[in-house]
């Protein structure tokens, strides 16, 4: 499988290593399935709030399933596939082989666990059916990130479009006819199958391509090579959805439904950057680097750490102001919880962007082990507000506790990789906290006299003419 090469001297690294274009495919395929998504779960939530809370507990309860079955072996695929002297058929079938067995020990553990929490049977139904879908996923996931290590993310993004129009497609239209829950939900199946469909016959269909019966000692140390990246995914996981299955039993799935209308919005986006630009097209490249130039990680990661904190604070400040209107206009008048709930979130974005980036980097220069340790303080400090908080204040709790976890971890592996690598850069960041003081003053000062949006548009002047500066600079 080729490996990007090293950028030549004067070229910036975004050209040289074609980010921005891998970037590219890999967002218009995340766009066209996030609008599907979000016009699907828009017309569940207004159709009925009780059967939105119901698909997004099983969504969330979901998302740890797919943890388990792909068991940190996507970002272990990385590194056996990126190596020179690898086998990519050996790779990928001991993997795939490997998350079959895993997705079905999962799957049994997830039927436990719906009927140990004594969910209605419709609602256990529901919950089964999308966790199948969303397990096939993990299966999907092996292939393309072969694709990903091959630098053929335009590929993968077009078997993604085609995957998330047929299964949105099919719930929406399951939907616009009024058919039951059960049948609304084989919509994640349907997508999944067809991404796992066109993954397996992009790969097969390559001549180098051949299946390889890996020995039971191969698969052992692939298993054991994916343990770290599994418990931190897994990790990871439980922390950030936890609190869901707190509030499911003290606020009902309508608590539940008023927490993902604003969760689903502000999730959405540190999911682009850790999913897309940090984990599809940088961490390859992190990966392949370590070893052969470990200033030119050092300095793809600062200038990666520079552009995202100039994307950031503003989507944070647009998301805090205009709470009230987005929910409103999204999911309709009956969301009022979600719209104080999303102005504590959005600090999310902030530890999330800057968290993935400094945990990549951690995985590229093999210290997952210490990040795993980071993980397990945040999921100790989540469990224990989750538990002790939320019975008392459902929505305020589980609320604060995404909020307070997120940030214990990243103040931990951001300050790692801050000593080790200087990955905040100090004049950038100077300069830019500057420049959005600036831009809050002149909210502040203006938003009393001008329009609302007049108002908001002159805060993120200042932003946007420091972003066009260090363009600039960059390409002179």
């Amino acid at each position: 499988m080729p490996v990007s090469s090293n950028p030549e001297p004067g070229e910036s690294s975004s050209a040289s290593y074609r980010i921005i274009h891998k970037l590219a495919y890999l967002l218009s395929a995340r766009w066209v399935r996030d609008v599907l998504c979000t016009v699907f779960l828009i017309y569940l939530a207004r159709v009925s709030a009780t059967t939105y809370g119901e698909f997004m507990l099983a969504l969330g309860l979901s998302s740890i399933l797919l943890l388990v079955a792909e068991f940190g072996l996507n970002l272990s695929l990385v590194g056996f596939l990126a190596k020179k002297d690898s086998d990519p058929a050996a790779a990928l079938t001991q993997v795939s082989l490997l998350k079959g067995g895993l997705l079905a020990l999962a799957f049994v553990g997830v039927m436990g666990f719906i009927y140990w929490q004594d969910y209605a049977y419709p609602l256990k139904q529901v919950m089964l059916v999308i966790n199948a879908g969303v397990g096939v996923e993990a299966l999907a996931s092996t292939f393309f990130v072969a694709l990903q290590v091959q630098g053929r993310q335009p590929l993968e993004s077009k078997i993604k479009v085609l995957a998330a129009a047929l299964g949105f497609g099919y719930g929406l239209l399951a939907l616009l006819l009024g058919a039951p829950p059960l049948v609304v939900a084989f919509f994640k199946l349907i997508e999944t199958m067809v991404n796992l469909v066109g993954g397996f016959w992009v790969i097969t269909a390559q001549k180098t391509w051949h299946w390889r019966l890996p020995s039971l000692a191969r698969l052992g140390i692939t298993l054991k090579a994916g343990l770290v990246f599994a418990l931190m995914e897994i990790t990871a996981a439980i922390y950030n959805k936890a609190n869901l299955f707190f509030l499911q039993k003290y606020g009902g799935a309508d608590g539940v439904a008023q927490y993902s209308a604003t969760w689903q919005i502000v999730d959405g986006f540190s999911g682009l950057a850790a999913n897309l630009l940090l984990q599809s097209v940088l961490f390859p490249l992190f990966a392949q680097l370590w070893d052969s130039d470990r200033k030119e990680v050092s300095r793809l990661a600062q200038d990666t750490a520079r552009w995202l904190l100039l994307v950031a604070l503003p989507l944070m400040f647009v998301l805090f102001v205009e709470s009230d209107r987005l929910i409103t206009l999204i999911f309709g008048p009956n969301y009022q919880e979600a719209i104080w709930m999303q102005k504590y979130l959005v600090i999310t974005i902030f530890f999330g962007f800057f968290h993935n980036l400094a945990a990549f980097v951690m995985m590229s220069m093999r210290l997952e082990r210490l990040l795993l340790s980071f993980y397990l303080v945040g999921l100790v400090f989540n469990l224990f507000w989750c538990s002790l908080v939320i019975p008392h204040n459902p929505l305020l709790g589980a609320t604060l506790a995404v909020v307070l976890t997120k940030a214990v971890v990243a103040l931990l592996s951001i300050s790692f990789t801050q000593h080790r690598l200087g990955l905040f850069p100090l004049r950038e960041v100077s300069q830019l906290a500057l420049t959005a003081l600036v831009g809050l003053a002149l909210y502040l000062w203006s938003s009393p006299h001008l329009p609302r949006e007049a108002a908001e548009t002159l805060a993120l002047l200042p932003l946007l003419a420091l972003a066009w500066h260090w363009w600039r600079r960059r390409g002179s």
